[in-house]
C-alpha cells in the first residue's frame, strides 16, 4: 500500500483556492454532474448544477484502485467489517483489506481514500449552502440550500459514526499511543465560513459537539427543503429524508424518544410502504428500482463508473453476473449463522441460495438465468440484481441503483427505540412488521435486551448489503462472529470478538497532524491485526 499524501486542510485549500473537485488521489474522476469555481463563477444556473453534482459525487470513480468507487464502496467497506456479509476468498476480492483488518492505520492508502472521499463530499455540500443568503433567496434557491444542509448533514453523520471512538476489547481504556483518552471523539468539522487559519487549528468535535451541528443542519434542512420539488426519482433528499436522518442521528445520540418520533415522521411523510416479495425477489428489478425507495443513487449511461463496466456498484454487489467482479469469483454471502437462524417461512430467506439439505427452499431461489443455480455458492446473494435482469451486458445491467435510505429502515428503528423506551412495546411493533415478511412470524417478549438483539436480528436482515449494519454493532457494543461450527468465512477472516470491534474505530490519516496541529496525538490507535484467528477445533479433513 502507498503512503498517503494529501490531509483534511488540502481539502479545505482547495475549497478556497481552485475547483470544486480536483484530485486527492491521481486521476480522481469527477467529471459527471460537478461543477468547478470558474464554472460557479460564470454559470447563471451555477447553484443548480452544483446540486446536481451532489447526487453525481456519490457515483464517483477515482480511479486509484477498483475499490474507489464512491458512496456504495464505502457501504461495502463497513458491510466486510461486519460478520453478516461473507465474500468468497478470491485473488480478485479488493476489499479484502477491510475484512482482513491489515492496514488499517493512519499511514496507507485506504485510510486516505476513506476520509478524502467524505471531505470532498462535505466541500461541494459547503459550496451549495456558501452560495445561498437565506435573507435574499427566491423559493427555489431555498429548496436547494435545504439540499444541501441534508447533504453536509448526511455525511458528517456517516463519518461520526464511523471514526467516533468506543472503546472495545482491544482498547478498552479508549487511550491511544500517546497516552491520550480519545474515547467519543469523531473527526473535525469543516464549515462553508472555515478559514485557512481555521483550517490549522481543528480539533476533533466530541460527540456532543456533532451531534449539536448535525442537528442544527438537519433542522436547517428541515426549514428549507420544503421549498424543494426537484426530487423526481429519488435521488435528492426530501422532506421525509430529512426526518430519516434525525431518526438516525436520535438513535446514535441514543435519544430514544426523538428517534422513535422521527422515525414515524419518516414513515409517514414518505407515503411508501415496505416491498413486496415480488418486488424484492424479481430477477429483472429486484433491489434495482430507486422508485421503491425514500432515497437512492441511480447510475446513467453517461456515468464514467457505467463505461469503466466493472468499478461500480453491481460489479461488486451482484452475484448475477458474467462482467463483474462478483460474478467472477468473490461473490457475496449471507454468514451462515445469520441465514440458519431466519425461519424457513420468511420469504427474505429467498435472497440467498438455499443449501442441498434444503430442496424446499432451492425452489423458491429465482435467477437471473438457469446457470447461475450453479455458479453461485451456497449462501450466495440472490438480492442485488442487474439491470433489466442482463448479466452480460455492463452497459445496461450497471445502468442500476443502489440504496440509500428505504422506509424498511424507519420501521425497524421506530421498534427498536419504543423497545429502549418500554419494554415488551418494540416487540408489538417488530410484529407488525414482519407480517411484510413472514405471516408465521410471532415473537414472544423477553428480557429488554433479548428483545432488542431479535429487532437487530431482523434489521440486519432486512438491510443485508446496505451499509448499515456497522453502525448498530458499533453503537449496541455487539460482538462479531466470524468463527464458528460450519463457518462460511475463509480462514483468514475468522476473527471474533468480545464486543464491538476495534477495527470499527476508523483512524485519520496521519498527515493531517502536520497540517492540523489540532488533531496532533489525538487520533484513534492503530486497529489493524489486532485479534487471533478463530482455529477449528475439528477440521475438515478434505
Amino acid at each position: 500500500m502507498k503512503n498517503i499524501n494529501k490531509s483534511i486542510f488540502g481539502v479545505v485549500l482547495a475549497g478556497l483556492t481552485a475547483a470544486t473537485m480536483t484530485s486527492c488521489i491521481e486521476d480522481v474522476e469527477p467529471r459527471s454532474g460537478t461543477a468547478t469555481a470558474d464554472m460557479v463563477a460564470k454559470s447563471p444556473t451555477a447553484t443548480n448544477a452544483l446540486v446536481n453534482g451532489l447526487p453525481a459525487y456519490g457515483k464517483v470513480v477515482w480511479g486509484d484502485g477498483h475499490w474507489s468507487y464512491g458512496t456504495p464502496a464505502l457501504m461495502r467497506i463497513r458491510d466486510v467489517m461486519a460478520d453478516d456479509y461473507v465474500v468468497v476468498d478470491h485473488d480478485y476480492n479488493q476489499f479484502s483489506i477491510w475484512a482482513s483488518t491489515d492496514v488499517l492505520g493512519p499511514s496507507y492508502k485506504v485510510a486516505q481514500f476513506v476520509q478524502s472521499y467524505y471531505y470532498r463530499y462535505i466541500l461541494l455540500a459547503n459550496t451549495v449552502i456558501g452560495r445561498v443568503d437565506p435573507a435574499k433567496a427566491e423559493p427555489k434557491d431555498l429548496g436547494f440550500l435545504g439540499i444541501g444542509y441534508a447533504y453536509r448533514a448526511a455525511e458528517y453523520l456517516d463519518m461520526a459514526r464511523m471514526y467516533e471512538f468506543k472503546n472495545n476489547d482491544v482498547f478498552p481504556d479508549g487511550k491511544n499511543d500517546q497516552g491520550q483518552v480519545v474515547t467519543g471523539l469523531t473527526c473535525p468539522i469543516v464549515t462553508d465560513t472555515l478559514t485557512e487559519k481555521g483550517a490549522r487549528k481543528n480539533p476533533r468535535a466530541t460527540h456532543e459537539q456533532m451531534f449539536k451541528f448535525i442537528e442544527s443542519d438537519l433542522n436547517n434542512a428541515e426549514k428549507y427543503i420544503v421549498n424543494s420539488d426537484d426530487n423526481k426519482a429519488n435521488t435528492l433528499p426530501t422532506l421525509a429524508v430529512v426526518y430519516g436522518l434525525k431518526a438516525r442521528l436520535y438513535l446514535w445520540n441514543e435519544d430514544y424518544a426523538k428517534a422513535k418520533e422521527y422515525a414515524r415522521k419518516a414513515i409517514n411523510e414518505s407515503g411508501l410502504r415496505p416491498m413486496t416479495e415480488e418486488e424484492a425477489t424479481n430477477p429483472r428489478y429486484g433491489f434495482n428500482d430507486i422508485t421503491k425507495w425514500m432515497w437512492g443513487g441511480q447510475y446513467s449511461t453517461e456515468d464514467r463508473a457505467v463505461k469503466t463496466g466493472i468499478v461500480n456498484f453491481t460489479s461488486f454487489a451482484c452475484n448475477e453476473t458474467v462482467f463483474g467482479y462478483a460474478g467472477n469469483g468473490p461473490m457475496n454471502m449471507i454468514g451462515k449463522s445469520f441465514y440458519d437462524k431466519l425461519s424457513d417461512t420468511d420469504w427474505r430467506k429467498a435472497m440467498w441460495k438455499a443449501p442441498a439439505d434444503k430442496p424446499e427452499l432451492a425452489k423458491k431461489n429465482k435467477y437471473v438465468h438457469p446457470a447461475f443455480a450453479n455458479r453461485l455458492p451456497v449462501y450466495g446473494s440472490l438480492k442485488f440484481r442487474p439491470n433489466k435482469g442482463d448479466f452480460q451486458n455492463s452497459n445496461v445491467a450497471v445502468v442500476s441503483a443502489y440504496p440509500l435510505m428505504r422506509v424498511e429502515e424507519m420501521y425497524l428503528i421506530e421498534a427498536e427505540a419504543a423497545e429502549h423506551i418500554a419494554a415488551g412495546t418494540g416487540v408489538e411493533l417488530l410484529n407488525k412488521f414482519m407480517k411484510y415478511r413472514d405471516e408465521n412470524y410471532k415473537f414472544e417478549a423477553k428480557s429488554q435486551k433479548e428483545n432488542i438483539d431479535e429487532i437487530m436480528f431482523q434489521k440486519r436482515i432486512e438491510l443485508w448489503g446496505e451499509g448499515i449494519s456497522f453502525y448498530d454493532i458499533k453503537r449496541l457494543d455487539i460482538p462479531v462472529t466470524r468463527g464458528y461450527a460450519g463457518t462460511n468465512f475463509f480462514d483468514e477472516w475468522r476473527f471474533n470478538t468480545t464486543g464491538r470491534p476495534a477495527w470499527m474505530n476508523f483512524c485519520l490519516v496521519n498527515l493531517e497532524e502536520n497540517d492540523n496541529p489540532a488533531v496532533a496525538g489525538w487520533n484513534n490507535p492503530d486497529p489493524s491485526r489486532k485479534y487471533g484467528l478463530w482455529k477449528d477445533p475439528n477440521p475438515s479433513p478434505f
